[in-house]
């Protein structure tokens, strides 16, 4: 009867993942429905709009984009920065300027970790959550991690089950009663999922419904300026980068670096 223990277990798993996901969506929509920030109230800004896509790793890809852009930063292929204009023009920029260091250049992979972490970054997203538009703590709070936790537990449950029917029998259960009692839980999961596809999709990390359709109104803004292309590396990271020496910049930014 060994099994039995592990059909608990994959109850246990199933049932607290499930459980996770629904307080996740119910607290979505509380925040969604007394929000602080009516849609359209609050203007994204570039950096907001990059944190809300992809956290502050994709505020630090944006600001060395557009410093680039401007010719205040030079990223080159191999996947070096230098500094151009020390001058900062905002704390973001003045962040990355100061990951970079006093000697001017450095690999692109460090200075976007330092500047992803730096205190300005910090407030940014302490400022999003305030007005409603991102997930506290959004590595573990959010509908997106609740949804990978199910997806686990669906694996889990089918792990267990697989350990269960390798077992040898030796009360006389049907194997076939065996995998229908797993079956359950992993129902149970896939139900989860299923409806949390259609009720709560997209899925995001970092952005509140609210922050979403903001994020939402800035992809359909008009092309083709310097905003725009700005917008479009914020929303959807730097494959969006058109430039093949641009690109190849950030191609090299988690090979291993030294100091």
């Amino acid at each position: 009867m060994f099994w039995v223990l592990l059909l608990l277990l994959a109850w246990a798993f199933a049932g607290l993942a499930c459980t996770r996901l629904c307080l996740a969506a119910v607290r979505a929509a509380a925040s969604d429905a007394g929000g602080t920030a009516p849609d359209g109230a609050h203007a994204l800004t570039l950096y907001e709009a990059a944190f809300l896509s992809g956290g502050p790793a994709r505020v630090a890809d944006v600001t060395l984009v557009s410093m680039a852009r401007q010719r205040r930063l030079l990223l080159a292929h191999t996947g070096w920065a230098t500094v151009v204009d020390p001058r900062g023009r905002d704390e973001m920029e003045r962040s990355v300027i100061g990951a970079i260091g006093p000697e001017g250049q450095s690999r692109i992979a460090p200075v976007r970790a330092r500047a992803a972490g730096a205190e300005s970054v910090r407030r940014l997203a302490d400022g999003l959550v305030r007005a409603g538009l991102a997930v506290p703590d959004g590595s573990g709070t959010s509908v997106g991690a609740a949804v990978r936790q199910v997806r686990a537990a669906a694996l889990t449950v089918v792990v267990l089950g697989a350990a269960a029917l390798a077992l040898p029998v030796q009360t006389g259960t049907p194997r076939l009663l065996v995998a229908l009692w797993f079956a359950l839980p992993l129902t149970l999961s896939l139900s989860c999922l299923a409806i949390a596809r259609f009720e709560v999709h997209p899925y995001s990390r970092w952005a509140s419904p609210a922050g979403q359709r903001l994020l939402g109104a800035l992809t359909r803004g008009p092309a083709g300026d310097e905003r725009s292309f700005l917008t479009s590396v914020a929303v959807r990271g730097i494959r969006a980068i058109g430039e093949p020496e641009l690109r190849a910049a950030f191609a090299h930014r988690d090979q291993p670096w030294r100091e």
